[in-house]
């Protein structure tokens, strides 16, 4: 997941309310947004190489997404194990909280470079792991953007994905234009992109919201409502070329999963 724009509310009646879009190269293997078989309380897409998710949620009442940190100055870790085992733990672990303290202070160091979300309707954390260290926070109440480097990082697509997710959450209801605006292409002047290490052609391909290739880009956009009895997931997905391949949508609660 390299894009991730939520409005963090605790208290109200939709404490969360999320978009993201999953980055990846088209032939990887995955499963669309369903109750996963052998875990039938946790719904999400599923990367069917190394079996994680890049974001799902539980009938726990917990959501958890990750994106990973790009930074190719910086030697990453040799066979370091799949960051989509993370939303994984944050969802099944039997005491979530003492294992993000314990992914930050020490076990972060195995994985390459990412940042993980979690929450659990009441407190939502973010775990950043990258060359510079890595730290453990809670999210402020407001609304966020969240891609390849740290939270609120003002890269062009961030600063223009948050802005104009702040517009989709005035209109009712919010995912159609928010889905409007997760599929958005515009690029950015080149001295605006940020200089990861990757050069400034493959800048420019991952600077917008919705990266369209042959071999790589966008693979699904989610949004996520979290409502007071329900989590409400929505996921569309597309092949090389931006050309959409599907939708799926399912309605979470504490007692049962359905597709709607």
């Amino acid at each position: 997941m390299c894009l991730i724009v939520f409005d963090w509310r605790p208290g109200s009646d939709t404490p969360l309310r999320l978009a993201a879009n999953r980055d990846e190269v088209h032939d990887r293997p995955t499963q669309a947004l369903a109750p996963w078989p052998d875990t039938p309380s946790l719904v999400g897409g599923r990367d069917l190489r190394a079996g994680g998710t890049w974001l799902a949620a539980s009938q726990s009442g917990r959501f958890a997404a990750v994106t990973n940190v790009r930074d190719a100055h910086t030697a990453a870790p040799t066979s370091p194990p799949s960051r989509g085992a993370l939303p994984y733990q944050a969802l099944t672990h039997e005491a979530p909280l003492d294992w993000l303290e314990a992914l930050a202070s020490s076990e972060a160091r195995a994985y390459a470079w990412f940042n993980l979300l979690y929450c659990d309707g009441v407190t939502l954390m973010h775990v950043h792991h990258g060359p510079t260290g890595t730290m453990l926070t809670r999210v402020a109440p407001g609304v966020h953007g969240l891609s390849n480097a740290t939270l609120n990082t003002p890269w062009p697509k961030v600063i223009r994905a948050r802005e104009g997710f702040e517009g989709t959450l005035t209109q009712t209801p919010w995912q159609t234009p928010a889905l409007e605006l997760m599929q958005d292409t515009q690029t950015a002047p080149t001295p605006n992109l940020p200089d990861t290490g990757v050069g400034m052609e493959m800048e420019r391909f991952l600077a917008p919201i919705f990266i369209r290739g042959q071999r790589y880009g966008t693979r699904a956009t989610t949004l996520v409502e979290w409502r007071s009895s329900h989590i409400e997931l929505q996921e569309s997905r597309f092949g090389p070329n931006g050309i959409v391949q599907g939708n799926r949508r399912h309605s979470l609660t504490l007692a049962d999963v359905t597709q709607a």
